[in-house]
């Protein structure tokens, strides 16, 4: 209830209702609802850090510095992005990872409305690199406690690891390179497509988002209902949980346009994911439908649930 409340606070302030101290409200509200929440599924010390986090948001908002309420806006948009993966469950069908994959992206939808809420003025480029990294980082460290270590990841899990790591450095760095050195005719192909797709679309998706963050989490949650190394696949996740926290904070995207780009890159994403997790099966699980149908029936692997502690 309390996080519902700084949502719809956020929501009357976006929508040029209220007084100016509206916005920063709703943002104090989720940031400590957030940091409750994320405190409480991972086994931390929620009233200790969520009063902290109250003292910091206040602190940003009362003093009004532009480093303290960008400092806020990147702790918020991390929050986010990181409770949206941990607070998903194991999923055994494919009909269950699209409901995980939408309450992940829900809360991380909330979080970019109070990322917005403490009104940053952020370089945009190094703030989605740090939200990125930072976000990356601490749900790895996170799943390292939830995984049993790295003696839990197994061969599997290594070359998940492995070759999850080399997808996101290449998607970057082949990112940065095209934008400081690719060649006139591959860019001004790019463009003519993005131009193309906002004409049509009316918005357009992220490639990280759709290509690694959201198959990932798709995958993650499917595997982890059947081997704990699900949880790994799970942590990339965070790279389109981050992008969909961050949606707002890109000035010349209309609130409409941010969440239509944000349904197509879910959309596309599930498509990968359920292609990923149909070669999966494949390759490990048993021949023939029946099998395959007996074996989604085994296919539970205890969690918590939903709203309970993971440690």
């Amino acid at each position: 209830m309390v996080t519902l409340s700084g949502v719809a606070t956020l929501g009357v302030a976006m929508a040029d209702l209220g007084p100016d101290w509206l916005p920063g409200v709703g943002a104090v509200i989720v940031s400590t609802s957030y940091t409750w929440a994320i405190c409480a599924r991972t086994g931390g010390r929620p009233v200790v850090y969520s009063l902290l986090a109250l003292v910091l948001g206040v602190t940003a908002i009362g003093l009004d510095r532009e480093f303290l309420r960008g400092g806020a806006a990147v702790c918020m948009s991390v929050l986010a992005a990181v409770l949206a993966v941990i607070s998903t469950v194991p999923a055994a069908k494919f009909s269950s990872v699209v409901r995980e994959v939408g309450v992940a992206s829900l809360l991380a939808g909330g979080g970019a409305l109070a990322v917005v809420g403490f009104e940053p003025h952020v370089a945009l480029q190094r703030f989605e690199y740090t939200t990125f990294g930072v976000g990356v980082l601490l749900c790895l460290g996170l799943v390292f406690r939830l995984g049993a270590g790295l003696h839990g990841l197994g061969r599997r899990g290594l070359a998940i690891v492995v070759v999850g790591s080399v997808l996101l450095a290449v998607a970057l760095v082949y990112a940065e390179t095209l934008r400081h050195y690719g060649s006139p005719a591959l860019v001004e192909a790019i463009d003519d497509a993005r131009h193309w797709s906002h004409d049509t679309l009316g918005a357009t998706p992220r490639p990280l988002q759709f290509v690694l963050g959201i198959p990932a989490l798709a995958w993650g949650v499917h595997m982890r209902a059947r081997r704990r190394q699900g949880w790994w696949v799970c942590a990339y996740g965070t790279a389109g949980t981050v992008s969909i926290a961050n949606t707002l904070v890109r000035p010349r995207h209309s609130l409409i346009e941010a969440g239509l780009t944000d349904v197509y890159s879910v959309l596309l994403g599930l498509v990968i994911g359920y292609v990923v997790i149909r070669l999966d099966l494949a390759l490990t699980g048993p021949r023939g439908s029946r099998a395959r149908r007996a074996e989604e029936a085994r296919a539970i692997r205890p969690e918590p649930r939903r709203t309970s502690a993971l440690l």
